[in-house]
């Protein structure tokens, strides 16, 4: 008699899900938090809605919470009249709970009065909080879709419509407060856009080895003995003699190198050894998603 399998039931997928608006709540805060104490009170428009509430702000005293939800509101509209509906659920909380937040917070006191230091954490605690935000899979709205919506009907890069408005907004605010003014605007932007990288990648930076040399299965063999990862033969000619001469890719830990580096010479002092950085890897031995 055939034994019945019994059906396991699957996990959950809800919490996956759950997870993302965890972080899209969480990273908003970071940046409503930063635009009061840091960014506002400096008069650091460094793009975006932000750094046109902080000049409107700075203009007519207009409250940056509303006016980040009278720009954030129409544009998430257009956004889904011209880009249609996969900005989806997690962005449109993205766009609300921000100003929200920002309403939330807008009583507490500065925590400083220097302007390059408003620059600077303040770009560090927007970038913390945009990155937590993209890692929950959305985004805060705003000028980023502007930018895709001109991006989508102008032909030009995603990059460049980014730059072009916060550009804009970053000459408004030199214009409207003063030159220091627009020039830490633009550190704050530079800042942010580190710390978003670092909280997207982390601190853990690995290097991707590429050696090519004439005793290949022993430094490949070496290389799984005493440094204990895996190798990757790529097929490859020369380009002066035109014969097949494979090379060997490994990716390794930071800590690493200097050990693979080690072995490599010991066999083969004349093995010609390329290393880049790799930003984010993920797999057998490194980090999974």
């Amino acid at each position: 008699m055939k034994k019945r399998n019994r059906r396991v039931p699957k996990a959950s997928g809800k919490w996956p899900v759950v997870l993302d608006f965890v972080y899209i709540l969480i990273g908003a805060f970071f940046v409503a938090v930063a635009f009061n104490v840091f960014l506002l009170p400096n008069n650091v428009a460094s793009g975006g809605v932000s750094g046109i509430s902080t000049i409107l702000n700075g203009l007519f005293d207009w409250r940056p919470a509303y006016v980040q939800y009278a720009f954030n509101i129409p544009l998430f509209i257009a956004g889904l009249i011209f880009l249609g509906l996969q900005f989806g659920l997690k962005t449109a909380v993205g766009t609300v709970v921000l100003p929200f937040y920002v309403l939330l917070t807008e009583s507490w006191e500065p925590w400083t009065e220097d302007p390059l230091l408003g620059a600077l954490f303040g770009g560090i605690g927007v970038g913390i909080g945009l990155g937590i935000v993209f890692r929950g899979k959305a985004s805060t709205g705003g000028t980023d879709l502007a930018a895709q919506i001109i991006h989508k009907y102008s032909g030009f890069g995603l990059g460049t419509c980014v730059a072009f408005i916060d550009g804009m907004i970053v000459l408004a605010a030199a214009l409207v407060f003063d030159i220091e003014a627009g020039l830490y605007a633009l550190i704050g932007l530079y800042v942010t856009s580190k710390t978003i990288d670092l909280v997207q990648v982390g601190l853990n930076r690995s290097k991707m080895v590429h050696i090519i040399t004439n005793r290949q299965e022993e430094i490949s063999q070496a290389i799984f003995d005493e440094v204990d990862r895996g190798v990757t033969k790529l097929s490859a000619y020369g380009g002066y003699t035109d014969h097949e001469r494979p090379i060997l890719m490994c990716v390794i830990d930071q800590t690493e190198f200097t050990r693979l580096k080690n072995v490599v010479k010991k066999i083969d002092p004349k093995a010609f050894v390329i290393v880049n950085d790799a930003s984010e890897v993920l797999g057998e031995g490194f980090k999974r998603e």
